[in-house]
């Protein structure tokens, strides 16, 4: 039953409640909590990112609370920039319906699903008239919305912003008096977002839901936080030997947050990390080796993750080609690397190719390959390497007799 905590749960991963003092009182009363998170499935997959928030909500199930998660079918056809100061293209319904279906499935690959109760906010949007929307936004001043900081900027920079962006927070903040949360979960980015639902239960007669904010994952380039669109990202779906690979390639100084925010082991181990890492006295490649199996085993099995790490030091330490690397027939023809690249899916199309190309990443039997090559003439069994992590063996096609 609900009303012990650990609490770590409150410590670990957070980066802000409003209001904790509430919040403990909240977790001592033996109040099953309806806990809210949304996402807009503008995308369909789901990276190391998006997990962390996924996590802390599987803690509080495993306490006895329920999830109630929202699918933005509504705001995803808006776009919310979330500090990425430019709107977002619309997506079409059906666009929607397939992203989420595939969220879905590696949502609950973290989240407990029988313990999750899905809500589409069509349901109660798709019942909204002009007077409801007239409403909603009456209770709300241009003044509030600007001082959300990306809305701030683009509008002393005199870029644009449209009017349905601005209805993007308010819609976000009905979803929490539609469903009566409790407490709503989030990045710290969302925080703006969150507390305007906050405020609107309030106003309408509400207790005003506590939120629970969340660090944001920087990505494997160490700079930016985790996303598709800029590259730097773990896909949950990703293959092991890909997986290990990439959480191999972050900088060390993400070592620890990668660890408190995306495992279980004990703050007390931990600390040694932290503590070996400061004296010197470990080599960081060794942690993150660890921290690689934990993160591939929560998501494929401790298997897996064993013969990730046997490819990893094979071909990345050791510069070995791996075992088993998947073959293309070619006609006996010259072909231009770009379309070498986007035929085999190395690349996913002609402008990655170049930029792969630009960046030194592409290889040919062990010679980097430049962006000024308009045709190669492969063997038979050459070897195209891309990166660090995939390869890929050219047979020619036999001249018929």
């Amino acid at each position: 039953m609900p009303g012990k905590f650990p609490v770590s749960i409150l410590k670990r991963g957070v980066a802000e409640i409003i209001v904790e003092e509430e919040m403990v009182r909240l977790l001592e009363s033996g109040k099953k909590l309806r806990l809210k998170m949304g996402f807009d499935p503008s995308r369909p997959d789901i990276h190391l990112g998006h997990v962390v928030g996924m996590r802390k909500l599987r803690q509080f199930q495993d306490l006895g609370h329920q999830v109630v998660v929202i699918v933005g079918d509504w705001t995803a056809q808006i776009g919310d920039p979330s500090g990425m100061s430019q709107t977002r293209p619309m997506l079409s319904a059906e666009e929607v319906r397939a992203n989420a279906e595939t969220y879905m499935q590696q949502f609950f690959k973290v989240v407990d699903k029988e313990k999750t109760e899905i809500l589409w906010q069509s349901e109660w949007f798709g019942k909204f008239s002009l007077a409801d929307v007239i409403r909603l936004t009456s209770k709300f001043t241009v003044a509030q919305l600007l001082a959300r900081e990306d809305f701030s900027k683009r509008y002393a920079a005199g870029r644009p912003i449209a009017i349905t962006e601005l209805l993007y927070p308010l819609l976000q903040a009905y979803d929490s008096v539609a469903v009566q949360a409790d407490v709503e979960f989030g990045g710290i980015d969302q925080k703006f977002n969150c507390l305007m639902g906050r405020e609107l239960q309030q106003m309408i007669g509400q207790p005003r839901q506590q939120v629970f904010l969340v660090p944001l994952l920087v990505g494997t380039d160490g700079q930016q936080k985790m996303s598709k669109s800029l590259g730097n990202y773990v896909g949950v779906e990703d293959p092991p030997s890909d997986m290990y690979g990439k959480v191999m390639s972050i900088p060390d100084i993400l070592i620890m947050d990668y660890f408190e925010l995306l495992t279980d082991i004990p703050d007390k181990e931990l600390a040694e990390f932290k503590q070996q890492l400061a004296a010197q006295s470990v080599n960081p490649m060794i942690l993150k080796k660890r921290l690689a199996r934990e993160i591939i085993t929560q998501f494929h099995s401790a298997a897996a993750a064993g013969v990730a790490e046997i490819h990893f030091e094979r071909v990345v330490q050791r510069g070995e080609v791996p075992e088993g690397i998947p073959e293309y027939v070619l006609p006996r023809h010259s072909i231009t690397i770009f379309d070498l690249l986007v035929e085999t899916k190395l690349a996913r199309s002609r402008s990655e190719a170049k930029r792969l190309l630009a960046q030194g990443a592409v290889e040919l039997d062990g010679v980097k390959l430049s962006g000024d090559e308009t045709s190669i003439n492969p063997i038979d069994g050459s070897i195209i390497q891309v990166g660090k992590r995939r390869f890929l063996k050219i047979s020619i096609k036999k001249a018929e007799a």
